[in-house]
């Protein structure tokens, strides 16, 4: 056989093995990124609670291998990364098990329910000596990305106001609305995204307060929870971000950044800009996310994953692990996120702005706000 031959294979690198935790619709959106878009990475194995969904998940997606026990995927389906998409309140269990295994972790936001789940989870993953990776897809998203390069350009000048809002009619799963799973509402579900974004744009600028106002408006049977909510953030550079979020919202998803400078202004949106227009008197299969039906006039979204960013940012992870290199969203940023989520939960119970730096001796965010205002 050739010597080029023998070198060339040699040089090259068999894939990253992933192992996916969850087996619910961000699971569905990873798999596929990483089918699609990823070469250099194979799931290996997904885990969920329930048997036959695990089993069902990994024949859809021809992933040699199912768990229904969390300690057993970790341990032996020799995977390289853990990739939780769990809900909410069994992030921290995961991470401090896949750190203590030696595995990279890339983790769906929220990074955690509480700060202290988070400082511990950040902790195990410096001393295991493994990366921790925050999913925030919308660094990653191509449209915004194209708002962030024009701005570093000086295409308005200096940033003043930074606006995102992420709205639809409610989640996909039932945990969603039950606090002890999800931690909170749609702040917590969503907010985190606009706040994540606000750091990425400002090159983690810091907060110095949080003013917010939520309610619950349309999901009063199903959640304690907020369901719509306005957070106002200033940064200590002076620019003013304003997050809003919805649950209550109808038509489909609606995903959107503003961005003002004092020589411009650039909007962008990931879904009404990245669909065809479309009337069907029969309806049809599927026109985007959250969309409750395809009678009439629609919105038909394309690549929906591609455009919100998703197989960009799994691809800069594995990538991270493949090369060693620094993750450009971390744990320390999913956690600086909670933290504005934390304190925007107690301005809403108080009635005022809450500075930065903000330590609570509370067990959830949202205890703040359900404590305050029962009556919400």
């Amino acid at each position: 056989m050739p010597l080029f031959y023998l070198l060339t294979q040699s040089l090259i690198m068999p894939p990253i093995k992933i192992a996916i935790l969850g087996a619910g619709f961000i699971s569905e959106i990873h798999c596929e990124s990483y089918h699609r878009f990823v070469p250099n990475a194979e799931v290996v194995a997904v885990y969920t609670r329930n048997a036959e969904k695990a089993q069902s998940f990994a024949q859809k997606h021809n992933i040699a291998q199912w768990f229904d026990d969390l300690d057993a995927i970790i341990k032996l389906s020799g995977a390289d990364v853990i990739d939780i998409c769990l809900p909410n309140f069994l992030h921290a269990e995961a991470t401090l098990k896949a750190a203590a295994a030696g595995k990279h972790i890339i983790i769906e936001k929220p990074l955690a329910v509480t700060l202290e789940e988070a400082d511990a989870m950040i902790s195990a993953c410096n001393k295991a000596g493994v990366k921790l990776m925050y999913a925030e897809e919308l660094c990653f998203a191509p449209k915004y990305e194209r708002v962030r390069q024009m701005v570093n350009e000086g295409a308005i000048g200096d940033i003043y106001m930074l606006k995102q809002s992420e709205k639809h009619s409610g989640p996909h799963s039932d945990w969603f609305y039950d606090i002890n799973l999800s931690g909170g509402g749609v702040l917590m579900d969503m907010g985190c995204h606009g706040i994540a974004w606000f750091r990425w744009m400002l090159k983690n600028a810091k907060a110095k307060t949080v003013y917010a106002t939520m309610s619950t408006v349309y999901h009063k049977q199903r959640t304690k929870a907020e369901d719509n909510s306005v957070v106002i953030i200033e940064f200590e550079n002076g620019v003013t971000g304003v997050v809003e979020n919805s649950w209550a919202k109808h038509g489909g998803m609606d995903d959107r950044s503003e961005v003002y400078g004092t020589g411009g202004v650039v909007y962008a949106d990931l879904f009404m800009g990245n669909a065809a227009i479309a009337y069907s008197k029969n309806g049809y299969g599927y026109a985007m996310e959250k969309a409750d039906t395809t009678v009439g006039w629609t919105f038909t979204i394309f690549e929906e994953a591609f455009n919100q960013g998703y197989p960009q940012e799994l691809k800069h992870f594995i990538d991270c692990v493949e090369n060693d290199k620094e993750p450009l969203v971390s744990g320390e940023d999913g956690r600086a996120v909670l933290e504005i989520i934390y304190a925007a939960y107690a301005s809403a119970a108080q009635g005022k702005k809450i500075a930065l730096p903000f330590s609570p001796n509370v067990k959830k965010p949202i205890d703040l706000w359900l404590e305050a205002a029962p009556a919400q």
